[in-house]
C-alpha cells in the first residue's frame, strides 16, 4: 500500500500523543524508532499487536529502539488504550490523518466482503538518521516483535 521503501527518508511529522503533548519525528533524532500504524485502539488485533510490543519493550530499549504507535483515534481513546494495558510507549492521536497519509497507510480495505477506506496495519523501522530500514506490511500481531528484532 505505502510507496515508502527501504532507504527512503522517513516523512517528518508533528502530531499529539494520548495526553495532547506534541510529538515530532525530530524528537527521535539519533535514536532508532519502531513506528507502527494500527487501525483502531482497543480492538482485538490491535490490542494483540500493541501488547506484544509492550511485553517485549525492554528488548527494544536494549537494542536502542524507541516505539511509537499511530492510529486515527482521539487522544482520549488513545489514553484509555495506553492506560488499560500500561503501554510504556506513546500513542499518537492522528485524527486528521496527517501522519497516516504522509506514510501512505490509508486506503481501500476489504473485510467480510465489504470495502471501505481505513488504516493498513504497517510498521516502519527508522534508523538514527531518519532513514527507513524496514517496512513491514504483513504484520503478525501475536509475534510482531520477532518480525522487527530478528
Amino acid at each position: 500500500m505505502t510507496a515508502l521503501q527501504v532507504g527512503d527518508k522517513a516523512p517528518s511529522f508533528s502530531s499529539i500523543n494520548q495526553d495532547g503533548a506534541p510529538v515530532n519525528l525530530s524528537d527521535f533524532k539519533g535514536k532508532k524508532l519502531v513506528l507502527f500504524f494500527y487501525p483502531k485502539a482497543s480492538t482485538p488485533g490491535c490490542t494483540l499487536e500493541a501488547c506484544n510490543l509492550s511485553d517485549n519493550y525492554s528488548r527494544f530499549v536494549a537494542a536502542g529502539y524507541d516505539v511509537l504507535g499511530v492510529s486515527a483515534d482521539s487522544p482520549k481513546r488513545q489514553s484509555n488504550f495506553k492506560n488499560k494495558y500500561e503501554f510504556p510507549y506513546d500513542l499518537l492521536a492522528d485524527e486528521d490523518k496527517t501522519v497516516i497519509n504522509a506514510y501512505g497507510v490509508w486506503g481501500p480495505k476489504k473485510f467480510m466482503g465489504r470495502e471501505y477506506d481505513g488504516i493498513h496495519r504497517t510498521t516502519f523501522v527508522i534508523d538514527e538518521n531518519g532513514t527507513i530500514q524496514e517496512v513491514i506490511t504483513k504484520v503478525k500481531t501475536k509475534e510482531h516483535t520477532s518480525q522487527i528484532l530478528k
